[in-house]
């Protein structure tokens, strides 16, 4: 099969998944696609239009969520789209809020965001509408990339949450038993361990409820 722009992000991604954006180059894609390493430039000018093309190709997955008639069933959908190819690919949840995204999913993704969200009843202009939509993604790009590091952490490390608090947990105890941080105490005592999805949906709705009432001024 000859070569092409997208067999080429396709195995990218591939080689992305499993060796991470580090272990990513031009010698490994062409070894696996059994070509010389110089045929890829034919293709591809650089490892940033690579990774540009590795992007967009993932969004063109997430792109197939937003299709709903209602605009807080496209933003949920996209918005959960978004989190489920981040966890398949984590690399991604590194390149979020980075470069801008420009290729034709990401903007259609974007216009699909942007245009539910202008049908919010507190969206009234165009100001509400860059608010939104800049705190939607704010809310997404920050959730995802603390779970994805929070998952690498105790996937490498092998610590799992009862591992930390023993190891942390004298330290800690010793802190808290000054007195001076009682909220904080009372999130590491009383607080349970949360699942991540279920905080993520939660957040998300408040985040969209935000949107939706209509600020004091």
């Amino acid at each position: 099969m000859p070569l092409s722009r997208a067999k080429i992000a396709a195995t990218a991604i591939r080689l992305a998944d499993v060796h991470g954006l580090d272990g990513l180059s031009v010698r490994k894609i062409a070894k696996e696609l059994g070509v010389g390493p110089m045929r890829l430039y034919d293709y591809v000018i650089n490892r940033s239009e690579l990774l540009d093309l590795m992007v967009d190709a993932v969004y063109a997955q997430i792109a197939e969520a937003g299709q709903h008639s209602e605009w807080r069933a496209t933003v949920l959908a996209l918005a959960q789209a978004t989190r489920e190819a981040a966890l398949d690919h984590e690399w991604f949840a590194d390149l979020l809020g980075a470069r801008p995204h420009l290729g034709p999913h990401a903007l259609a993704v974007g216009e699909s965001t942007a245009a539910a969200l202008s049908q919010a009843p507190g969206v009234r202009g165009i100001d509400d509408l860059q608010r939104a939509v800049g705190a939607l993604n704010a809310f997404i790009v920050g959730a995802l990339r603390r779970e994805i590091t929070e998952r690498r952490t105790a996937r490498l490390t092998g610590t799992d949450v009862s591992a930390w608090q023993a190891a942390l947990g004298p330290y800690l105890t010793r802190m808290l038993e000054t007195g001076r941080y009682p909220t904080v105490a009372r999130l590491v005592i009383d607080g349970a361990h949360l699942n991540a999805e279920e905080t993520f949906h939660h957040n998300l709705i408040t985040i969209l409820d935000g949107i939706t009432s209509h600020p004091h001024t």
